[in-house]
């Protein structure tokens, strides 16, 4: 992590009031309607989001699920995502302080998505945070994000190498494999952004 949890937190509480309206590119659109997509949770499903920002993910996943849980490292950012809920009247999403190597949840989920979060991780860290993930022993892991699917040209990188840290498909299927997941789709929405889906290997 190129920064602290901490600076991380303050920069996205910053920004976080005019967050939603940066976020338009075409192809944030496009991923975050994938990992909805492929969230596709059941009506007694528990979800967990973690990164979930403004709750762009976990309001879409609300009304077609028990409960979401919603984590973030940012007060504004959840603050936020809590008015957002409020106006729309749900009362089955829960939003509070969380990281991916510490999700601050104490029951096993149904269901993990994350969308545009992750690439703030090093390798490593990502490597803990899919095991931590998988020790919650969720059926499905949806993960909607910033990552290599050949060289990126880095003249025109779509992340922010001051910030950012992506990583390969590679490496995300090797980790996701490591913890138990099997890789069920991969979708690419740009060279550098892409949604990978994996269910939990199933028991022998």
């Amino acid at each position: 992590m190129k920064k602290t949890i901490e600076e991380h937190a303050a920069r996205f509480s910053k920004i976080a009031s005019k967050y939603d309206e940066s976020q338009d590119s075409e192809e944030y659109r496009a991923c975050a309607s994938l990992v909805v997509h492929y969230a596709d949770p059941s009506p007694d499903d528990v979800v967990l989001d973690l990164g979930t920002g403004t709750g762009a993910i976990a309001l879409a996943l609300a009304g077609d699920a028990e409960r979401v849980i919603g984590r973030d490292i940012s007060e504004g950012m959840l603050d936020e995502a809590r008015r957002k809920a409020e106006e729309v009247g749900l009362d089955n999403v829960e939003f509070g302080e969380g990281r991916f190597r510490d999700p601050n949840v104490d029951e096993n989920v149904d269901l993990v998505v994350s969308n545009f979060a992750m690439h703030h991780l090093s390798d490593e860290e990502k490597r803990e945070a899919i095991q931590v993930i998988a020790d919650l022993q969720p059926r499905r892991f949806v993960l909607g994000d910033v990552m290599f699917f050949g060289t990126p040209d880095p003249d025109e990188p779509f992340y922010s190498p001051e910030v950012d840290l992506p990583s390969t498909v590679g490496f995300l299927a090797e980790a996701l494999t490591e913890a138990g997941f099997v890789l069920t789709a991969v979708e690419s929405v740009h060279d550098q952004v892409g949604v990978l889906v994996a269910e939990r290997a199933p028991l022998e």
